[in-house]
């Protein structure tokens, strides 16, 4: 059953595979009526999407994006909404952030080089097409010389976090990123919980910390996420007074198992929609005045 809103979708401006257009009318396609649009260190879709979204007349586009950042043994993503794109200080700062995303890029392909796999930075830069380029697009180059045989294989095998070819970059501490969203009028939401730790003590630890430095909200909703998984994090976030959310990470990299926007494994309840979009006219609101 589809949620008629998706907080987490990533498109072309990152590592998505589909436009800003084309990315709203798939998810209006699927009954998608509210949409984060929220790729990595950039809001640089933001207007097309707007321009795309207008002539439905009933599809609510939230300006949003995703940080990336670390913890010892992890990587935690933050989520920010109802973000402004017209922000100069936001859009440098992010700017700075995809200029670390450039460099790590760079790193990577020479790694994978010296293992002897025939990958390139130009093949890279090519596939990403003048994007931000991320990890996903490294992946997509060893997918299209035939080093794997899917995306997910060139995560798991080269460029996951323990992966040979895996490199850092400048990162902030969650905390940090936590601060900035809301330095800039924006929502904080912990992106993907059980990708930083399925031991709910310490999510529970994690997500504590989080909270007193400006956490708003958590994803419980997300993608395939099962019942089970998605009460456990219901708790923790009803425990720490977190608007409970969720979404497809819509990228459409990973083959017909990714689910379209919308499709989450448990739809988000209307309760958990409303709450963040007063959430969000409020922060707005604050702004204009």
């Amino acid at each position: 059953m589809a949620s008629r809103a998706d907080f987490h979708c990533h498109s072309t401006a990152s590592d998505g595979v589909l436009s800003p257009t084309a990315l709203v009318r798939l998810a209006h396609e699927q009954g998608v009526r509210i949409m984060a649009l929220t790729d990595h260190d950039s809001t640089e879709g933001v207007a097309e999407a707007r321009a795309a979204a207008a002539p439905f007349g009933d599809f609510t586009l939230i300006p949003g994006v995703e940080m990336g950042t670390d913890i010892p043994g992890a990587e935690v993503h933050v989520l920010g909404y109802f973000l402004s794109p017209e922000n100069a200080e936001l859009s440098e700062m992010l700017r700075e952030l995809r200029e670390s995303r450039l460099l790590r890029g760079q790193r990577m392909v020479e790694r994978l080089q010296e293992m002897g796999l025939d990958v390139t930075w130009e093949q890279v830069q090519r596939i990403a097409g003048g994007a931000s380029v991320g990890r996903p697009h490294v992946a997509q180059a060893l997918h299209e010389k035939g080093h794997v045989a899917t995306v997910k294989e060139a995560f798991d095998k080269y460029i996951a976090r323990n992966g040979p070819a895996y490199v850092e970059r400048e990162k902030m501490t969650p905390a940090e990123a936590v601060q900035t969203i809301i330095r800039f009028s924006g929502v904080p939401c912990l992106a993907h919980p059980r990708d930083v730790t399925k031991n709910a003590a310490e999510l529970d630890r994690i997500v504590g910390e989080l909270k007193d430095a400006g956490l708003v909200a958590m994803e419980v909703y997300y993608k395939a996420y099962e019942p089970e998984a998605v009460e456990q994090l219901r708790q923790i976030a009803v425990r720490h007074d977190l608007i409970p959310l969720g979404g497809s990470d819509y990228h459409g990299l990973y083959g017909d198992d990714e689910p379209f926007p919308g499709q989450m494994h448990s739809p988000l309840p209307d309760k958990s929609i409303e709450a963040i979009l007063n959430l969000g006219r409020a922060r707005i609101d604050g702004r204009a005045g």
